[in-house]
């Protein structure tokens, strides 16, 4: 065998088994690593019954919604079993406003909204830290984004008494706005001018 062929064959053989070597791990990451990144609002209705799984009280949470006209926050009622502690009753409206409406109103959240923390300051203030794919799930405009993130404030500090401002953060990080519209350099109180049938 001349040493061109032998050249060639080793040369073969490397090139095999490179091949192996990708097709093994990439049937590792489609049979293993798939599941975990499966549906993100199979893992949001998840992550909301687990909440809703707790010892709390069930109680009627009020959720604010925009309306179809993109105007308005339009109020609907629905049932809770509020958790112990007030950080994940603030998770749980969170994941009530990703859920979706019942009547025909307009979405404030993608139902793959993912709530990578909360935190409560003895002030009074929720931080509430989204992962970084929130900006793109909104609507553009101003006008829905500021919708969208006041129907976020106004929902929560109407359900959670001690909280009385939101701190929207992404990825741990403060952000000046969401999609270039909404400020939110500063945690933000209630707007109920915001409301339907509000003040």
């Amino acid at each position: 065998m001349s040493l061109r062929a032998k050249i060639l064959w080793v040369a073969l053989l490397v090139v095999l088994a490179g091949g192996l070597f990708y097709l093994r791990s990439l049937a590792r990451r489609i049979l293993f690593e798939a599941p975990l990144h499966s549906d993100e609002s199979a893992k949001a209705r998840l992550s909301e019954a687990v909440l809703q799984s707790g010892a709390g009280p069930k109680e009627i949470a009020v959720l604010y919604f925009p309306s179809l006209s993109g105007r308005m926050l339009v109020a609907e009622s629905r049932p809770i079993n509020w958790a112990q502690a007030p950080a994940d009753r603030v998770r749980q409206v969170v994941l009530a406003l990703a859920e979706g409406p019942s009547q025909r109103l307009g979405r404030p959240l993608s139902a793959a909204t993912n709530v990578r923390a909360v935190f409560l300051s003895a002030e009074g203030t929720a931080y509430v830290d989204f992962s970084s794919d929130l900006p793109s799930s909104l609507y553009p405009g101003i006008e829905a984004e500021s919708l969208s993130v006041y129907s976020i404030v106004n929902s929560i500090t109407v359900n959670i008494p001690s909280v009385k401002r939101v701190k929207i953060l992404i990825q741990g990080q403060e952000v000046e706005t969401l999609d270039g519209h909404a400020d939110l350099t500063e945690p933000l109180v209630p707007d109920p001018s915001l409301v339907r049938g509000g003040p």
